[in-house]
Order: structure tokens, then sequence, then C-alpha cells
């Protein structure tokens, strides 16, 4: 099986090629720089500039389904100018992709794309399934949404297409866990705002085991790629002290701290959204790391 992937050198990327190219399957990746293009045995990459709508076609020859995880990142501050990077990066890069495939030959059979948590709206007391169409009003709801419109255009070339709507990442390399260990390290372990809102997580080891399964299962609509069993902040944060063997006795940060330290992306830290995952394990996937003890003690022990 060839699959393409965009965003390969990112932190979810970097990950999933090494899996997929563990199991024996053969990677074409676009890249924005041509110093990283690489002809290697199962790993071949390719130009593209989504801004100037610059792609090497021969990047989809012979390519049976698409990974899509390209976007400018949503952990930087979110300047006005940021934020349009935000979103253009997704979209521009979603609807060249969707270009390339309308005009020329192809035997893409399905797209399997990156989506976001942040589309549901901010709550402690609703459980998220995949079925609730609320929409948090929000910059990253709204980009979540738009997002996710401009994939649904694939169907229109009878690709089959498959959301995947990932929570906090943890890594060793870098996302949200890396964040939260900064101050612990240093002695300040301090949950944020109430540190009553829920934090949906996923290891970064399920998260691309997960992709891999939706491209061998033929996965089609929207699933939520977040651990069974998501913890809230305060607990988050006990729980890497602990790991870490650092104190636990700080006060909350108070929220309005946190905006004026972090402006609008301060929400990342105190919006609350309890995602349920059953529709995966329902469809046959089973997570290795469930608990964020195991998942603790796997990154940091």
């Amino acid at each position: 099986m060839k699959i393409l992937i965009t965003g390969a050198t990112g932190l979810v990327g970097t990950e999933l090629v090494s899996l997929l190219l563990q199991n024996g399957m053969s990677i074409h990746y676009l890249t924005t720089s041509k110093k990283d293009i690489k002809d290697e045995q199962n790993y071949q990459g390719f130009y593209w500039n989504p801004q100037q709508g610059i792609i090497d076609e021969k990047a989809i020859v012979g390519v049976d389904a698409i990974i899509h995880l390209a976007g400018a990142s949503i952990s930087k501050r979110w300047t006005s100018k940021y934020k349009q990077e935000i979103i253009e990066s997704r979209m521009l890069s979603t609807n060249l992709l969707y270009r390339t495939l309308k005009s020329h030959p192809n035997q893409v059979k399905q797209i399997v794309s990156a989506s976001a948590i942040g589309i549901y709206p901010d709550s402690k007391s609703t459980i998220y399934t995949e079925e609730n169409k609320s929409v948090d009003n929000s910059f990253l709801g709204q980009v979540v949404v738009k997002w996710e419109q401009a994939v649904d255009n694939f169907k229109r070339l009878n690709i089959k297409v498959c959301k995947i709507r990932t929570g906090l990442v943890f890594s060793k390399k870098g996302g949200m866990l890396k964040e939260v260990m900064k101050p612990i390290k240093l002695g300040v372990a301090s949950p944020y705002g109430d540190g009553k809102q829920w934090q949906s997580w996923i290891h970064i080891d399920d998260l691309a085991h997960l992709y891999q399964f939706a491209v061998q299962h033929q996965w089609e609509g929207i699933y939520n790629a977040t651990a069974p069993n998501p913890v809230d902040n305060e607990e988050l944060v006990k729980s890497v002290a602990k790991v870490l063997d650092k104190p636990y006795f700080f006060p909350n940060v108070p929220t309005f701290i946190l905006k004026l330290a972090l402006g609008e992306m301060h929400i990342l830290l105190v919006s609350s959204q309890n995602v349920s995952s059953q529709k995966a394990q329902d469809n046959g996937f089973v997570f290795k790391y469930r608990t964020l003890d195991k998942a603790l003690q796997n990154l940091l022990d």
C-alpha cells in the first residue's frame, strides 16, 4: 500500500512515518522545504507550496490513501496575522490536494485528515461523541468547521473521507505535555483556572496507530482520537508532578493571569472538553495507553 502524507516531518507525522515504514508500507510525502526531499526505498519526498498553489503532481502517482496532517501549530500566540496563517495553512493545503486529484488521473480511495476536539463547546458536564453537532463559539471552533468542510469536498471525487478529531497529544518530543512540564520542573506545579476543566488527551503512539488503523480499515466519517479516560486539569498537573517527583502545593493560576500572558490562546488551557472515543473502540481500535498513569510512566519515567 502506498500512502501520501502531508505534515510528515511534524510531531505526529514523524511518529506515523516510522510506524508505517515498519509495517511495510510505501510513503510519499509533501514538503515545503526542498532540502527535506529524500528519495529512499519506500520513502520519497515531493515539493509543494500551498500558498503559491504549487505541487509536484508525481506525488499522487500510485497512491492508495492520503493522510493529511499539514497545518500551522495552534501552540503559538494568536496574533491577527498568525490566526490567518492557522486558517490558511489548513484551507490552502486541503484545496490544493483536492484540485490536484480532480485534475490528474489517480487511484486514491481515501483521505484521512487531522482535525481537533476544539470544535466541541466548552463544557464540564457534557460528554462529547461524534454525533454531537454543537460548535464552540471560539476561533478554534470556527477553524475546525472550515477545515472539515474543505476535507468533505473529496467526497465529490468518490473518495472516502475520514476526519480524526484529536485531543491533547502527549509526547516526549513536544506538544501539550512538554508545556505542562515546564513550570513543574521548576517546582511550580499549579492547575490552570479552576483546575476542573476536562482534558481529553492521547499518547502519540496510540494516535499514530489510530491513523494506521483508519487507513487499513477504510474508515469513513468522524472519529474522536482521545484516550478512554480523560482527566481534569488538576489531576493532570498532580500526576505529572508525582512522576517527576516535584512538589505540588501551589495555588491555581487564575484565568485572567493566563489571558494576560497568552492572550486569546489561553482557552487551550482552560477550555473543557470531555470527549468519548467509544466509536473508535467499537470499530476495533484498541488503545495501548488507556490511563494517564500508564501514559506518563511510559513518557516520563
